[in-house]
């Protein structure tokens, strides 16, 4: 594998971005600190606010971070350097979520619905994915990426498509009014730069899908953004649709960091809607190598659109939640022979990056097989309590 830099896996703009993290501590209390960053050294701002969660509530929060007075943890590629290491060594970096729902938006990219439709059609099968990819290519006869979910032109195809027998569900929420929202972990199961990510055991065919992920508030405002990792399944979700919790909700299937860089004059919706996110995936067994990018300029429903669709009056979080926007990247290459695609071999190291928010990296491994969960809700609050 390519020698990672910790420089790389920091917004390239560092000295002006504004962010925000979660580090475990060993001492004085162990359990999760908020940091802000501040000339490369990471400070501690739990006194802003005891959970991420109330931070992101402040109004005065840029303010407030600015301004905080706490004690420092090291320089930040110090964190990073610790939560690579193999048991992690504390300080290192957590998801930066906490007490979040995390969600997720799926089939917002033109090229994601054909690949969803492929494998519903494919019944899971990697090996039939190729000739279909071509038939469905000829079927729909028209670039995806141009139409406006819910308007005319997406209906008048819809009507075409049901007549030659082409509809799919991916296709309703693709181009039809709703888009796809879905429960993608539990609060605090995210794991963190650095982590494993897990694959359900009984998977043989799945990959990783590089996200911008955004921090919403309880009033349903954009906070931030970060980076993630939505693990996918495509055997399992291929086989059915209804099978989507098993194939998405998994020990560390949802991987979120390095940071959550803060809304200010620096970085807005409109760098996220003009992001291009890069994959890469490096094989620990094989030497193989695939390299791919998301261009969010190609997202088929505004990010502010599938916010508002998450939530309003019809649904609240009133501790926030973070969003998945989805992905274009659905990685195609072949790996273990002609035909059959590419599915992650265990210790693959997967690296998602784009230069305002740094980089994610992780290492592939079995859901069953890496730490399990244990840190959940009531474990946080005996240790802010004992704080």
């Amino acid at each position: 594998m390519t020698p990672l830099s910790l420089r790389d896996c920091l917004p390239r703009d560092l000295d002006r971005a504004c962010l925000v993290g979660r580090v475990w501590c060993d001492t004085p209390h162990p359990g999760p600190v908020l940091i802000t960053v501040r000339n490369g050294e990471a400070i501690d701002v739990t006194q802003l606010g005891p959970t991420m969660a109330d931070l992101l509530e402040r109004d005065d929060l840029l303010e407030a971070l600015a301004n905080a007075e706490g004690p420092s943890l090291g320089p930040v590629e110090q964190l990073l350097k610790n939560a690579l290491a193999e048991p992690q060594q504390a300080p290192y970096l957590l998801a930066p979520c906490d007490l979040q729902a995390v969600k997720a938006c799926g089939v917002t990219f033109a090229v994601s619905l054909l690949e969803r439709v492929i494998e519903e059609q494919a019944g899971g099968d990697p090996a039939r994915a190729s000739a279909l990819r071509a038939e469905l290519q000829a079927l729909i006869g028209s670039d995806l990426s141009r139409i406006v979910p819910g308007s005319e032109e997406a209906m008048t195809l819809k009507r075409e498509l049901q007549a030659r027998g082409g509809w799919s569900q991916y296709m309703e929420v693709g181009i039809g009014p709703d888009a796809e929202v879905f429960t993608k972990a539990q609060p605090l199961s995210s794991v963190g730069f650095g982590a494993g990510v897990g694959l359900h055991p009984a998977s043989q065919w799945n990959n990783p899908e590089p996200e911008i992920v955004l921090a919403v508030d309880s009033r349903g405002t954009v906070r931030g953004a970060a980076l993630g990792n939505d693990v996918n399944l495509r055997d399992i979700e291929g086989r059915s649709a209804l099978l989507l919790g098993k194939a998405k909700d998994n020990n560390a299937s949802s991987a979120i960091g390095p940071f959550i860089r803060l809304f200010d004059e620096s970085f807005g919706i409109d760098d996220v809607r003009r992001a291009r996110v890069t994959l890469r995936i490096e094989g620990a067994d094989d030497d193989f190598l695939l390299e791919g990018e998301s261009d969010m300029g190609e997202i088929s429903r505004d990010p502010l659109d599938l916010v508002s669709q998450t939530h309003g009056a019809h649904h609240q979080y009133p501790d926030g939640f973070m969003l998945y926007l989805g992905t274009m990247f659905s990685p195609i290459q072949d790996r273990d022979g002609a035909g059959q695609g590419f599915t992650h071999h265990l210790g693959d190291r997967v690296t998602i990056a784009t230069p305002a928010l740094g980089a994610l990296v992780n290492h592939v491994g079995r859901s069953d097989a890496l730490p399990p969960w244990r840190y959940g809700l009531r474990a946080l609050m005996r240790d802010l309590a004992a704080r």
